[in-house]
């Protein structure tokens, strides 16, 4: 008997190793996908040199510190929207958000978009929620990470504002420099999963207000799905009603789709759209991509040529955002110069009601407290749109001003027509300088395929002096 224990012994001595390397071969032979489509769609092979927008940007940082920032500082804007621009936000690449539950594959679907897996480079993944920070991917020429708190010090960048966030946040919040030719021209942002059963406040820090920061100044936000995880709770509802007024920049994903069979697949793309209707509130149904996006080959028997059509698309619509960098930059500045307005020109009418309801035996607060309780009862807002060229659509809100003026006292304010100067000009009529005439000529310049570099100020005006209506002649 123990012979043959012996024997059987060296026979599996001869064998085990064979069958041992076999098995380890088929374990490695994990079919990869092909990455040709990425890098053809975001041009990530071309040798051309990253375009020099720095002339165009300089001209838009010019524009923006001396026709909108003055009316913006004077009539106090940031504390009615809580949205400072500063000079590293205006030269700013292009932003993409990644938002959406947990662990449905939000950082192996950056790490596939750059080709980081199995690097040094790649961004930690699993099956369990791995991503509790606030994770921004930079071009750098060497990897390298930055703390939160040294990339809220650095005014060069754009991330200086979320410092009010304060200090919970900022440990909650790392910059990886990657050399990478996307990262040339885009800023890739990964965000912590939503789960639903954990309260915001456990987080330490108000997760939906730096959401909002992020989606204020994203230009492309994906929100991300997986078949497993389609349901909504409180957190997602919040988020999606941070994301209204957005939906033009929403790119939604449903990620994983070669896990299914067709019929089940079905199933689940409308299931995503029943939870979804009631928080997307515009006429068109949202566009959703069905694909899988990381860099293992797509499961047999699976709907491969559809699911690389609806990759590419994406990709196309990345590239997108990319090529139209500056005119999204110069629309954006537009938007905020003209909400700057409507600001400038409400605060101005308040001023001039409470003025004009004024007399020597008033009572000030209460007379001010009046108009603001009811600003319909004195013709606020309507005199705003039957005096000016100001859409209704455009107004804010009637009680952020209640807020406002709460913490702002009315007499701190000075009349439009008072914020002049003899070599200054009207803060007020520089503002609809740059809103009609400066930055429409900065954009167009861009569609006809004009050399951003010969932009002077014979052609948008910048060297002129606006015109003082209320200086004498």
């Amino acid at each position: 008997m123990r012979a043959l224990v012996l024997l059987c012994c060296f026979v599996a001595s001869l064998l085990l190793p064979g069958q041992t390397e076999e098995v380890e071969d088929v374990s490695e032979e994990v079919p990869m996908r092909d990455r040709s489509h990425i890098e053809k769609t975001l041009m990530l092979n071309e040798d051309k040199p990253v375009d020099d927008y720095s002339v165009v940007l300089q001209r838009l940082r010019k524009i923006y510190h001396s026709s909108i920032k003055p009316l913006e500082q004077s009539y106090k804007y940031n504390e009615l929207r809580q949205h400072e621009i500063t000079d590293g936000e205006i030269t700013s690449k292009p932003m993409v958000l990644f938002l959406g539950p947990w662990s449905v594959g939000k950082s192996t679907m950056i790490n596939y978009l750059l080709g980081l897996e199995n690097t040094r480079y790649q961004l930690y993944t699993g099956a369990e929620p791995t991503t509790s920070e606030f994770t921004v991917l930079m071009h750098g020429p060497k990897l390298k990470t930055i703390e939160g708190i040294v990339m809220a010090a650095d005014s060069a960048r754009s991330f200086s504002p979320l410092e009010k966030f304060g200090q919970n946040f900022l440990e909650k919040l790392i910059g990886i420099e990657v050399p990478h030719k996307l990262l040339e021209r885009v800023t890739f942002v990964d965000t912590p999963g939503i789960i639903e059963n954990r309260k915001q406040q456990e987080r330490g820090y108000p997760f939906n207000d730096v959401c909002q920061w992020f989606i204020d100044r994203a230009d492309l936000i994906f929100v991300v799905f997986d078949p497993t995880k389609l349901d909504v709770g409180l957190e997602l509802e919040m988020l999606f009603r941070q994301l209204k007024g957005r939906e033009s920049q929403i790119r939604i994903i449903l990620n994983k789709a070669d896990n299914l069979a067709t019929q089940m697949l079905m199933r689940v793309y409308g299931a995503l759209f029943w939870s979804l209707a009631p928080l997307i509130n515009v006429t068109e149904p949202p566009r959703v991509y069905v694909s899988s996006f990381w860099p293992q080959d797509y499961k047999p028997d699976t709907h491969r040529d559809l699911f690389l059509k609806e990759e590419i698309s994406l990709l196309e619509d990345l590239n997108q955002v990319i090529e139209n960098r500056l005119e999204n930059k110069i629309a954006f500045i537009r938007q905020h110069a003209i909400r700057v307005r409507i600001h400038a020109l409400l605060v101005d009418r308040y001023l001039q009601t409470y003025k004009d309801k004024m007399t020597f035996f008033s009572d000030g607060e209460l007379v001010f407290k009046d108009i603001v309780e009811d600003p319909d009862k004195f013709y606020i807002f309507k005199t705003i749109l039957a005096k000016t060229n100001v859409s209704k659509f455009d107004l804010p809100n009637r009680e952020a001003y209640k807020d406002f003026f709460g913490i702002n006292p009315i007499s701190s304010f000075k009349l439009l027509s008072q914020q002049c100067s003899y070599m200054g000009g009207c803060f007020l009529e520089k503002i609809e300088r740059a809103i009609t005439q400066e930055l429409p000529s900065l954009l167009g310049s861009l569609g006809l395929g004009k050399n951003p570099s010969a932009l002077n100020c014979d052609k948008t005006g910048c060297g002129e002096t606006p015109k003082n209506r209320y200086k004498k002649h």
